[in-house]
């Protein structure tokens, strides 16, 4: 089985301020997406799993190049998310098989990061965009790097597609400020803290 891709491409902002002064430096976040054929749309299939296994290329090359249109130095990546949209004749549990090839990816493409990859996903029609959470790589209790970043784009998914996203950030929330776990004070052990 393969993952027949149609389109795919990828979204990057930089942020300055969020109307207060400017920071110590610009935050760059952004996500990258593929539009594929959905296999298993318009039926029920039990044995969903050789997809995953399709699916693990398709994560290493979103998350490289992700990482090279922030910039290219994977050691700068502060934050990530990933997430799915299933076209209307598909299943929820068809975008559950982007989390090991979606997550594992972005993880050995950023150095072994530890933390859960947070993800979300839904059925939508085309155009129906996606709230992708993101978390610091390292530790997911680190409250400054909580933040989301909207994904989609107009002419997918198609009913009988799907669309996976990988997000990443170079920081925290611009003007972070509401306490909790600091990146500095991550002692790396469980992914949490």
């Amino acid at each position: 089985m393969e993952a027949a891709i149609r389109k795919d491409g990828v979204f990057t902002e930089t942020i300055y301020h969020e109307g207060g002064p400017a920071g110590g430096g610009p935050l760059h976040r952004g996500y990258a997406f593929a539009v594929l054929i959905n296999p298993f749309a318009g039926g029920y299939v039990e044995d969903l799993m050789p997809f995953m296994e399709a699916l693990k290329p398709v994560g290493a090359a979103l998350a490289q190049k992700l990482i090279d249109a922030l910039g290219g130095d994977p050691g700068k990546i502060e934050g990530f998310g990933k997430g799915a949209i299933i076209g209307l004749e598909g299943e929820i549990e068809h975008g559950a098989l982007w989390h090991a090839p979606g997550g594992y990816a972005m993880r050995d493409a950023l150095g072994g990061a530890r933390a859960i990859v947070p993800s979300t996903k839904k059925i939508g029609a085309a155009g129906s965009r996606l709230d992708l959470p993101i978390t610091h790589i390292q530790a997911s209790y680190v409250r400054s790097h909580f933040d989301a970043i909207e994904a989609g784009i107009p002419d997918a998914p198609r009913p009988d597609e799907m669309m996976v996203f990988l997000a990443m950030t170079t920081g925290p929330r611009v003007h972070a400020r509401v306490g909790g776990l600091a990146a500095a004070d991550i002692t790396g052990e469980d992914g949490l803290r």
